[in-house]
């Protein structure tokens, strides 16, 4: 049992259908090098930094299964040995793949790309793996399931306000209109809504993506230029755990509920 206390019970949101199938894959993005988590990366990836009891990546892999996603692709870089050891010694429901990077580390969207061929030709999740998140009323997975319109959207992002981006250090990502499309933030401005790391998209978003190396903002630049880029705000709680002086943040906040 964990130390930490459990958040209060919320009453379901009534405008999430719990019973309406999700995707059944997700990508969790593992591969980084964890510069900003310096020194606890210099032996570890960041994914394995412990936060509240566990590695980052528990606490991720745990929200996955715990929704029935029975097919998570994981990509690995950085003491890639030590990544994949602890996903063999993890005894879950879903099924877990490793995507290799070991020759190159190919950033968020090279990492996307290589592992396309793994992911299938369904929409699918796509999860950093130093998220750390609490369900508010609609379960954070089946919201974006929800939300999804396969024939309008690429790219469907859920975000937190800027109000409640627990240490979160920036100044916000993306604007978002009355019907969810989302717009950059402006020059020299602080955006509304903070991206949480958590994203469902198409295959098709992948369509045409550059060779080797790029970030993921290269294909939601285009996919916000065609009107099919979409945002959901999280009803829960999210912690930007990038940094070491984020953990103690963190988890007194989760002890207090």
């Amino acid at each position: 049992m964990s130390r930490f206390a459990k958040p209060l019970a919320l009453r379901p949101d009534p405008r999430v259908d719990a019973a309406a199938p999700l995707p059944d894959t997700a990508m969790v993005l593992a591969a980084g090098l964890g510069l900003r988590m310096r020194p606890l990366t210099v032996d570890r990836p960041k994914a394995l930094v412990e936060v509240a009891g566990k590695p980052l990546i528990d606490h991720v892999l745990d929200r996955l299964e715990a929704a029935g996603i029975a097919r998570i692709v994981v990509n690995v870089h950085y003491l890639a040995d030590a990544m994949e050891a602890h996903l063999r010694r993890r005894r879950g429901a879903a099924e877990i793949v490793i995507c290799d990077e070991r020759a190159e580390l190919l950033e968020t969207g090279g990492g996307l790309a290589h592992a396309l061929p793994l992911l299938g030709d369904k929409p699918f999740y796509v999860v950093n793996a130093d998220n750390l998140w609490l369900d508010g009323p609609a379960d954070t997975l089946r919201l974006l399931a929800n939300r999804w319109d396969g024939d309008a959207m690429d790219a469907l992002l859920l975000v937190v306000p800027f109000a409640r981006a627990n240490c979160h250090k920036g100044m916000g990502d993306f604007h978002m209109d009355g019907a969810g499309r989302i717009a950059r933030r402006r020059a020299g401005r602080v955006a509304p809504f903070v991206y949480t790391g958590i994203q469902l998209v198409a295959p098709r978003f992948l369509a045409d993506a550059p060779g080797g190396a790029f970030s993921t903002n290269i294909l939601w630049n285009r996919a916000i230029e065609a009107d099919r880029c979409f945002g959901v705000v999280h009803q829960g709680l999210w912690f930007d755990v990038g940094t070491p002086a984020a953990i103690p943040v963190t988890e007194a906040m989760l002890a207090d509920g």
